[in-house]
C-alpha cells in the first residue's frame, strides 16, 4: 500500500519566515519508521510545495500529515486538496493540535484524527484499513462517519519505554536534507532524546499534550541513533534536555568513548543548567555548541504569574555558567502585552548586562487548552490559528498596537543591529534576518486590525 506523509508548508506571513531554522520532520520520519511493510514517500512541502505534481506521480492510498496550532488551515488545506483529487484516499492527521482538540479537524475531508502519539496507532491503522479490518478497534482514533459524527474508539495508552519507539526514517528525506538548516549551521539534523516535560508553565501545552509525564530514552538508544546520523551538526529537539543528569553523564561518556565529533544545540531551564554545570563542562568537551534557554523573563514576578517555577537569579547564573565555557547561548523571553516603553528598555537593560548572545522574544499567547488560555480566552482579538504563531498578539495591548510592535522590532534592531559590537560570520547573516524581522513585526499589527 502507498502511503504519501505530508510536512506542512510555512505561512508566507510569519515574520523571518524560514530565514531561522527548517528542521527535519522528526515527526513524520517517525511514523514513517512505524510503517515499513508499506511504501513511504515523504513529502515536505516547506520546501517543495507542488502537492498536486505528487499525488499524480506517487497515487497515494493514503495520506497523513500533521499540525501545530498555527498550521491547523494548512494541514485541512493539503487533505482537503487530497481529498479533491481522489475521495478514496483515506485521509488521516495527527500531532500535536490534533490530540488537544480533535474536533477542529471535523471535516467532511477528513477520515481520520489520531489522537496521542501515533506510533502505534498509525502502523495499526493503516495495516487495518489493507485488510479492511474494523478499524473502531483501534485504541487512539476519531473516526469520521458518513453521516458526520465523529466516533471515538478507546484512549491510546503512551509509549512507557521510548526505547521501544521507532528511530526516525531519516531515508525519507533524503533528497532534503541538505537543505535544513538551523541560522548558520547546515545541513542539520535533528533529534528526540526524550518525551514531555515535569514542569506546569500556564503557556505551554507540552505538558497537556504529554499528560504531565516525562519518559526519557537511554544513553544507549540515543547514542545507537547518533552513529547513524550522517550530519556534522546535531539539534536536540528535547524540551528541557537536562531534566535527567545521570542519563546525560551516562551518555557523555559513550560518546566520548566513541570518538563521534558533532556540533549539538540543546534546549532546557536555567534551574537544569544551574543545577548540572559539571555537565555544561562535560558536554563542551564532546562538541557542545549552543544552549538554548527559556528564561521567559527578568522579573520574579512576571515569573510567577507564568507558573515558571523559576527565579531571575537562575537565569542570570545559567547565563553566566554558559557564557563562562564558551558556549553560544540563546535565551527566549516573553513579551507581555501590559509592557510600556519603560518595560522594553528595562528588558533590553538586563540583556546587556547579562551578555546575552543571541536573545529571541516572542509575545505572551494563550495557546488552545493552555491554563492561561482558559484564563485569558475572554479577552481574545481573534480564533484565527494562523495569529497563534507567538508573534502576533491576540490579546489587547496596553499600548497603542502599532506602537507596540514598534517598541518589538525595535528590541531586535538595537540589539543585534545597532549595538552589535561583534565581527563574527554570524553577524551579516542575522542583520539580514533581523532587517526582515523588523520590517515584518511593525506591519503585522495591521493583520489583526
Amino acid at each position: 500500500m502507498k502511503i504519501l506523509l505530508v510536512q506542512p508548508p510555512y505561512n508566507s506571513q510569519t515574520v523571518g519566515g524560514n530565514n531561522f531554522y527548517i528542521p527535519e520532520p522528526l515527526a513524520l520520519e517517525t511514523i514513517g519508521a512505524s510503517v515499513t511493510n508499506h511504501n513511504v514517500k515523504l513529502l515536505d512541502m516547506r520546501l517543495e510545495p507542488n502537492l498536486l505534481e505528487t499525488l499524480k506521480q506517487f497515487q497515494p492510498d493514503i495520506v497523513g500529515t500533521t499540525s501545530y496550532t498555527p498550521e491547523v488551515y494548512r494541514a485541512q488545506g493539503i487533505l482537503k486538496q487530497v481529498k479533491d483529487f481522489n475521495k478514496e484516499i483515506l485521509t488521516v492527521i495527527g500531532g500535536h493540535h490534533a490530540t488537544l482538540i480533535p474536533g477542529d479537524f471535523n471535516k467532511e475531508y477528513i477520515d481520520i484524527v489520531v489522537i496521542g502519539e501515533g506510533d502505534i496507532t498509525f502502523r495499526e491503522l493503516t495495516d487495518a484499513y489493507e485488510k479492511k479490518g474494523d478499524l473502531r478497534k483501534i485504541n487512539g482514533l476519531a473516526i469520521r462517519q458518513k453521516n458526520g459524527e465523529i466516533f471515538l474508539t478507546q484512549p491510546r495508552e503512551m509509549v512507557l519505554n521510548l526505547d521501544n519507539a521507532p528511530v526516525p526514517r531519516r531515508s525519507l528525506t533524503q533528497n532534503y536534507r541538505e537543505q535544513y538548516f538551523r541560522l548558520i549551521w547546515r545541513p542539520v539534523a535533528s533529534m528526540m532524546t526524550s518525551r514531555g516535560c515535569p514542569f506546569r508553565c500556564n503557556f505551554c501545552s507540552i505538558w497537556k499534550h504529554e499528560h504531565g509525564k516525562y519518559r526519557a530514552r537511554s544513553a544507549e538508544s540515543v547514542m545507537n541513533e547518533l552513529l547513524t546520523i550522517n550530519e556534522k551538526y546535531v539539534s536536540i529537539s528535547d524540551d528541557n534536555f537536562l531534566q535527567d543528569a545521570a542519563r546525560l553523564e551516562k551518555l557523555y561518556h559513550l560518546i566520548k568513548q566513541s570518538g563521534i565529533k558533532k556540533s549539538y544545540k540543546i534546549i532546557t531551564r536555567s534551574d537544569s543548567v544551574v543545577r548540572s554545570s559539571k555537565l555544561i563542562e562535560q558536554w563542551k568537551e564532546i562538541g557542545l555548541s549552543e544552549v538554548t534557554l527559556g528564561l521567559e523573563s527578568f522579573r520574579d514576578n512576571e515569573l510567577k504569574s507564568l507558573n515558571k517555577n523559576n527565579t531571575v537569579q537562575k537565569n542570570s547564573e545559567a547565563i553566566k555558567i554558559v557564557k563562562d565555557n564558551g558556549i553560544s547561548l540563546t535565551g527566549h523571553f516573553i513579551i507581555n502585552q501590559n509592557y510600556m516603553k519603560e518595560d522594553f528598555e528595562a528588558l533590553k537593560e538586563y540583556i546587556y548586562k547579562t551578555g546575552l548572545n543571541h536573545p529571541m522574544f516572542t509575545v505572551l499567547t494563550p495557546l488552545p487548552m493552555t491554563d492561561y488560555y482558559n484564563e485569558m480566552k475572554s479577552q481574545l482579538l481573534t480564533k484565527n490559528y494562523e495569529m497563534y504563531d507567538l508573534v502576533h498578539s491576540v490579546l489587547p495591548t496596553k499600548l497603542p498596537r502599532e506602537i507596540f510592535y514598534e517598541y518589538y522590532s525595535d528590541l531586535y534592531y538595537d540589539i543585534y543591529i545597532k549595538n552589535n559590537k561583534n565581527n563574527s560570520q554570524e553577524v551579516e547573516f542575522f542583520n539580514n534576518i533581523v532587517k526582515n524581522i523588523c520590517t515584518g513585526l511593525k506591519n503585522s499589527y495591521q493583520l489583526l486590525n
